[in-house]
């Protein structure tokens, strides 16, 4: 309807007043690369989407005035689709997608009883959130609504603990700008490691554990 063309995903973004364009720059190939795109001054109206985790909050300030509008619903005479129902998760930790901690836990966990009482007492001691890799959700451990990753939420917490996670490089593109990555996992040549800030080579049944404990001290 715009007329416009869109850029979607974008991590940074350059407006130069003097001659109207704007610059984005945006992940691509699962955030392997980085594109870069102008849109020059002939588009006046500039679409775009941006990953929020790429851009720091607000400051917040004093409350505006808001104007509340009424809007008439739309009619349509033969809808296609019809809305059965809402289901909404509820959790009393942090939400996944804003939280500035979070632990993670992979196919190494075993089943669901195991990936919750792992991790969870963990989350618990660090106030964090609770996320998993797309092997774990897929063999039933964990929510679909905690998913990391390329097809799940893209997160940048200021922590982020790998527990028994590999690094594919789907997970990868979902995590890996969090500001300090701790990976924990037996296999020293997990890819996990290249972009780990602190790796740990261990059984993270017996090291996971060990950490709620002294974390509780």
């Amino acid at each position: 309807r715009l007329d416009v063309p869109a850029v979607s995903d974008v991590t940074s973004l350059e407006h130069d007043a003097a001659s109207g364009s704007t610059t984005f720059t945006r992940p691509i190939y699962a955030g392997n690369a980085i594109s870069t795109v102008r849109a020059p001054s002939s588009i006046p109206i500039k679409f775009f989407t941006v990953r929020s985790t790429a851009f720091a909050a607000a400051a917040a300030e004093d409350s505006a005035e808001i104007e509340v509008k009424a809007l008439d619903p739309v009619e349509v005479s033969d809808p296609l689709t019809e809305h059965i129902g809402t289901s909404l998760t509820k959790s009393d930790r942090p939400d996944l997608g804003v939280a500035s901690r979070i632990v993670s836990g992979g196919r190494a966990l075993k089943n669901a009883e195991t990936f919750q009482s792992t991790l969870y007492p963990l989350a618990d001691a660090l106030g964090a959130a609770v996320g998993a890799s797309r092997a774990a959700v897929d063999a039933g451990y964990a929510d679909n609504s905690l998913q990391v990753g390329q097809t799940g939420k893209v997160v940048a917490p200021e922590l982020y603990m790998a527990l028994g996670i590999s690094g594919a490089i789907q997970h990868l593109a979902g995590m890996k700008d969090s500001k300090l990555i701790v990976a924990i996992n037996k296999d020293p040549d997990a890819p996990i490691f290249q972009v780990a800030d602190v790796g740990l080579v261990a059984d993270l049944f017996e090291a996971v554990p060990e950490m709620v404990e002294k974390l509780k001290q």
